[in-house]
């Protein structure tokens, strides 16, 4: 394990407690690298206490489906916070934290299909710490802000802004856009994105510089980054 890793993984593990279930939450900008830290996370935790410990729920999963962002004329503002279904998000995490006894299943969005997938995760019932991501989940409206007093920490993932907006750029052009249409969208939509939620900062209880944490090559899984 990278250092800069273990005292993450150190701090992940405090969060246990005997007989609970608790949230941990990751947000941060477009690019910054959360989904990529949650799921170190989740695999560090597991190697440490148990294969299961952790699971691992994205708020990707709760984007609206291209469908219906047509039909609400919003498919060219693809991950503002009026393109995700919220409030089953929010939903879903209350659901965590009170149905421990048996399986949740978890959606996930599926950056080659360019929409949500049912079912792509699921966590079980021995499962004690979910490492959740998502771009609002410090935001100041509802549903973000009645969430979090639900989240043992809420940790805002940070990373220098050029270095975000180029993984966010291979993002797009692994998604099929050319070198125009990428960064066109980045400077328009992802950079837009990643202000509003540098807003929500200092909710988080803790600041994670992504640089520090040494990241495993993926290949083309790492447009999945968040």
């Amino acid at each position: 394990m990278p250092d800069a890793l273990a005292p993450l993984v150190d701090d992940a593990l405090a969060l246990l407690r005997p007989g609970e279930r608790a949230l941990l939450g990751l947000t941060g900008p477009p690019g910054a690298g959360k989904s990529t830290l949650a799921r170190r996370l989740v695999a560090e935790v597991g190697a440490r206490a148990g294969a299961g410990t952790a699971g691992y729920l994205p708020m990707d999963g709760f984007h609206l489906s291209n469908a219906q962002l047509e039909r609400l004329g919003r498919l060219d503002r693809k991950g503002a916070p009026d393109t995700f279904d919220a409030h089953g998000y929010a939903a879903l995490v209350r659901r965590l934290l009170a149905e421990t006894g048996h399986p949740v299943y978890v959606p996930d969005y599926d950056r080659g299909l360019h929409e949500p997938v049912a079912a792509r995760h699921v966590i079980a019932p021995g499962t004690r710490l979910v490492v959740t991501e998502g771009n609002y989940l410090a935001g100041d409206t509802e549903p973000w802000a009645g969430l979090r007093p639900l989240f043992a920490g809420l940790w805002y993932v940070e990373a220098d802004d050029a270095l975000r907006e180029e993984r966010l750029l291979r993002r797009q052009r692994a998604g099929g856009r050319d070198e125009a249409a990428a960064r066109e969208w980045v400077e328009r939509s992802d950079r837009a994105n990643g202000e509003l939620v540098k807003r929500f900062r200092g909710n988080c209880t803790r600041i994670v510089p992504t640089g520090a944490v040494p990241r495993e090559g993926r290949g083309a899984a790492e447009t999945a980054d968040g």
